[in-house]
C-alpha cells in the first residue's frame, strides 16, 4: 500500500487568490448578495474550458471576473483566506505562497495599499488559525500597461519583509513580450523578492527563455511548455530555475490534451525543479492534493519520486530558513515510515 500523500509536507507555489475560493463560496456569497452566476459556476461546474485560442482565454477570464464580483466586502477576503489555509493544511501544504493583483479590488477595498494591507492580515491571520505558512505575491497583469507593473513592483517592494515575498506577472502571455516588464522585475529584485512571472503556457518554449533572460527568473509559473526544447530544460536543471507545473489547469485550458500529456515525467528526468500547483481551483475543480494524486497515478512517480517533488517545492519557495529544514526533515520521515 502506497504511503498517504495527505500527509506528506508540501509547499504551494501556484495558487491565485479569487481562483483559491471554494465553489461552495462563491454559490453562498452570490446568492447571499443576489447575484446570478452562468451556468458554469453553477451546475455546470467546473466549467468546460479551453482556452488556446483568443475566444476560449477570453471566456475563462470572464469566468474568473465574475467570481471576484462576490468578493465585495472585507469579511470576504477574509473568508476566503481562512479557508483557503484550511484547505492546504488538509492537502498537507505547510507553505503557501498565494498571488494576488492588488488593482483587481483596489476600487472596492480604498486603493492598492489598502487592499495589499487587507490581504496580507488575512492571510497572517489564516497563517495563524490553519498552522500554515501563507505569503504573497504581488502579480501585475500582462493586457495592462507595464507601468501599472512598475507601481505594483514598488508597492510589493515597500512590503517585502511584510508578508510579500515575490512579483509575478499573470494572464494571457501572447499579449505581451516578457521584456515590456523588465523595469518592474528590476524594482522587484533590488528588494529582494522572488521573480516569478508566467511562461510557457499558451506559447512555447521561447516564451519561458524570455522569462528567465528577461526577467530574472527565479521560478516560472506554468514552464511546461519547456519540454519541448531538450536544451531549454537543461538551462533550468543547471541553473536549478522552477516550474511550477499545474496538471489540472494544463488540461482544462487545452495546453495539454490529457493528464498522461502534461510531459510532467519529461521536466522531472531532466532535472527540472517542479513544484506542483493547482493554479485556479474554483474552476478546474481541483487542488494541490489531486496534483500528487496525478503524478503517482498516471506519471508513474514512486513515493521516493513525489518526495522529490515535495522537497522541490520546498526549497524553490521563499520560506524561512528554519521552516525549510523542518519540513525537509519531515518529507525525510515520510519516505522512512512503512507504507
Amino acid at each position: 500500500m502506497a504511503r498517504s500523500l495527505h500527509t506528506l509536507p508540501k509547499a504551494h507555489l501556484h495558487l491565485h487568490f479569487t481562483g483559491s475560493m471554494r465553489h461552495t463560496t462563491l454559490l453562498e456569497l452570490a446568492r447571499e448578495q443576489g447575484l446570478h452566476l452562468p451556468d458554469a459556476l453553477e451546475q455546470d461546474w467546473p466549467p468546460k474550458l479551453r482556452a488556446t485560442d483568443e475566444r476560449g482565454w477570453f471566456r475563462f477570464q470572464r469566468l474568473y471576473d465574475i467570481a471576484r464580483s462576490v468578493l465585495s466586502r472585507t469579511e470576504h477576503v477574509y473568508r476566503l483566506l481562512r479557508e483557503t489555509a484550511e484547505d492546504e493544511a488538509a492537502a498537507g501544504s505547510r507553505w503557501l505562497e498565494i498571488q494576488v493583483d492588488p488593482s483587481g479590488y483596489a476600487q472596492r477595498f480604498g486603493g492598492l495599499t489598502a487592499t495589499l494591507e487587507l490581504v496580507l492580515d488575512a492571510a497572517g491571520q489564516a497563517a495563524r488559525a490553519a498552522g500554515v505558512g501563507v505569503a504573497v505575491v504581488v502579480a501585475a497583469n500582462r493586457t495592462r500597461h507595464p507601468l501599472d507593473a512598475n507601481t505594483l513592483a514598488r508597492l510589493a517592494a515597500q512590503y517585502a519583509g511584510k508578508g510579500v515575498v515575490g512579483f509575478g506577472l499573470s494572464n494571457d502571455e501572447r499579449r505581451a513580450q516578457a521584456r515590456d516588464f523588465e523595469r518592474a522585475f528590476r524594482i522587484a529584485k533590488r528588494a529582494d523578492l522572488l521573480a516569478v512571472p508566467h511562461g510557457g503556457e499558451l506559447l512555447g518554449p521561447r516564451s519561458v527563455a524570455q522569462c528567465v533572460d528577461d526577467l530574472g527568473a527565479d521560478r516560472v509559473g506554468h514552464g511546461v511548455r519547456a519540454a519541448e526544447d531538450r536544451r531549454l530544460m537543461q538551462r533550468l536543471a543547471d541553473r536549478q530555475i522552477c516550474c511550477e507545473i499545474c496538471p489540472t489547469s494544463n488540461v482544462g485550458l487545452g495546453v495539454a490534451e490529457s493528464d498522461a500529456d502534461v510531459p510532467l515525467r519529461r521536466l522531472f528526468d531532466a532535472g527540472v525543479p517542479i513544484a506542483l500547483g493547482s493554479d485556479d481551483p474554483l474552476l478546474f475543480g481541483a487542488r494541490l492534493l489531486r496534483q500528487y494524486e496525478l503524478a503517482r497515478e498516471v506519471h508513474g512517480l514512486s513515493d521516493a519520486e513525489v518526495a522529490e517533488l515535495a522537497r522541490q517545492s520546498i526549497r524553490s519557495s521563499a520560506a524561512p530558513e528554519a521552516v525549510r529544514k523542518e519540513l525537509l526533515k519531515e518529507i525525510d520521515d515520510w519516505l522512512a515510515s512503512p507504507e
